[in-house]
């Protein structure tokens, strides 16, 4: 199993710590190196490596589907709300800018402790920028994670036979993670589906698309895996909708 280096500083801090527990173990045995003692420190030495690194830093490999028209799911987890959102309750106003004033649909996807972490891109998009909000540690299933949690928000343009239109995907902090990364600047570009970051330690990551010209794949309950998965299908005639939506292209 491949490991993500973004987990790299967390792997050294839990072997260390298995280490130290392991040597502490062994002095502190009453009878030297008996089997209780040996066996504790196998135990834990396999659940700390188990939990910073199989459970939460695994990076499988994924074969990204090349049809142009699929919009790929930012992460794995369980969709858990699919929204249409105003573009003016968006507390965010360089997300407000990148629709142009136009409503978004959100997808919110949760992250279960036994998720992939890591964060990918929907469609090949140029970055236009990112967001980050400082905030609480709801679960977040909570309803208010969404609005008062830790954020990054990523936006940018894709384009689809010449229209350019907005995407943007928010990572959520929860309950647990306590560290959102996302090493992206304004003007970088990314290919469909490939990793842009992860949330340590997990909890929603958000996608934020166009409310017209898109089919959705997804429905509340489904599993989804982060590059793989289908999240929605650009409708044939989009380029006419879009292009209407957003006029204003040389902004984007």
């Amino acid at each position: 199993m491949t490991l993500t280096h973004y987990g790299k500083d967390v792997w050294l801090k839990m072997l260390m710590i298995a280490i130290i527990i392991d040597v502490l173990i062994f002095c502190t045995a009453e009878i030297g190196f008996c089997p209780f003692s040996i066996a504790s420190a196998l135990i834990c030495a396999v659940t700390l490596i188990w939990v910073a690194a199989t459970a939460f830093f695994r990076d499988p490999k994924r074969k990204i589907p090349t049809d142009p028209a699929l919009v790929l799911s930012p992460a794995d987890g369980t969709v858990r709300d699919i929204e249409l959102i105003k573009n003016e309750s968006v507390e965010c106003e360089e997300l407000r800018d990148l629709f142009q004033g136009q409503d978004m649909l959100r997808v919110g996807i949760f992250l279960s402790v036994f998720s992939v972490h890591i964060n990918r891109v929907p469609l090949a998009m140029k970055i236009k920028f990112r967001h980050y909000k400082k905030g609480a540690f709801h679960d977040a299933r909570d309803g208010a994670a969404i609005r008062e949690n830790e954020a990054m928000i990523i936006g940018g343009t894709c384009e689809i036979d010449g229209v350019k239109f907005p995407v943007a995907i928010k990572q959520v902090s929860g309950a647990i993670a306590r560290r959102i990364v996302c090493p992206v600047e304004a003007g970088d570009t990314f290919e469909k589906g490939a990793q842009y970051g992860m949330i340590k330690f997990g909890s929603r990551t958000e996608l934020y698309l166009p409310c017209q010209g898109f089919d959705l794949a997804v429905k509340i309950g489904n599993g989804v895996c982060g590059g793989t998965s289908t999240i929605a299908r650009i409708l044939p005639d989009a380029k006419d909708k879009l292009a209407q939506l957003f006029k204003n292209q040389e902004q984007l």
